[in-house]
């Protein structure tokens, strides 16, 4: 069986959140906290033999105190965070076991996954080394100029959204890691490779696996909890949560 590193990055700002006290992989999605949510979807499966969580400096402290248990339980290793996504992931890519063969980074701010979708991409990724869920754009897309107005239609034929898991070898990881520069300027893992000239393979996202930005995006997230596929039969005996998904 391939192994699994799992990175899921949660040292972000949470600027664009309004109303809420909390960033947003801490507020809790139908009482339980988003970051819960999304590790546990990884943490429970037996081709990861890691799970690291992006942690800022400054949360750090606090995050120990107040998940003490969830950590213990789900056996999540916690990591200081950079001052951009590519430089926290970076910090967790440097403590990736010599286990793991592959390295999957996920937004720990997209908890509305489902196993049988993970199973999808990680299969994808031991075929092609390097892989992403995309989801198609269906709507029409417009580029805008500095005033406001359209400058053009853009075809939108082959266009995707991209989501995470993003899922590489782990050495082609490090190595686009080694070479890209700077860091700040990556906006995520899939680009790094590309830079490179790796093929990145993409596999169809799925709609409901949205990445919780705004306060909008956390209102949709708790309707789509209920609305993902069916859990289970027997449940996953889980002390901290809900049913797991199929």
């Amino acid at each position: 069986m391939s192994r699994f590193a799992v990175i899921l990055p949660a040292a972000g700002m949470s600027t664009r959140m309004s109303g809420y006290q909390k960033k947003k992989p801490f507020m809790e999605l139908k009482g339980r906290p988003v970051w819960v949510r999304t590790a546990e979807l990884f943490a429970g499966r037996s081709d990861v033999c890691q799970t690291i969580l992006v942690i800022s400096p400054d949360d750090l402290e606090w995050f120990h105190e107040t998940y003490r248990a969830n950590l213990a339980f789900l056996q999540i290793q916690v990591v200081a965070g950079g001052r951009s996504r590519a430089e926290s992931v970076a910090n967790a890519l440097a403590a990736v076991t010599d286990e793991a063969e592959y390295v999957a980074v996920h937004d720990a701010a997209r908890p509305l996954l489902v196993p049988k979708w993970i199973d999808g991409v990680f299969s994808a990724a031991i075929a092609h080394k390097a892989v992403i869920p995309g989801l198609p754009v269906t709507s029409t897309v417009k580029r805008t100029t500095v005033a406001s107005t359209i400058a053009e239609t853009v075809d939108r034929t082959r266009l995707v959204l991209a989501q995470t898991p993003q899922v590489f070898e782990k050495e082609l990881l490090r190595q686009a890691f080694a070479v890209y520069g700077p860091l700040a300027s990556a906006t995520d893992e899939a680009s790094m490779v590309e830079a490179m000239g790796h093929p990145v393979y993409v596999v169809e996202g799925w709609p409901m696996n949205i990445k919780i930005t705004t306060s909008e995006d956390f209102r949709l997230a708790e309707l789509f909890v209920n609305a993902l596929p069916r859990p289970a039969a027997g449940g996953s005996g889980h002390p901290f949560g809900d049913e797991l998904w199929r």
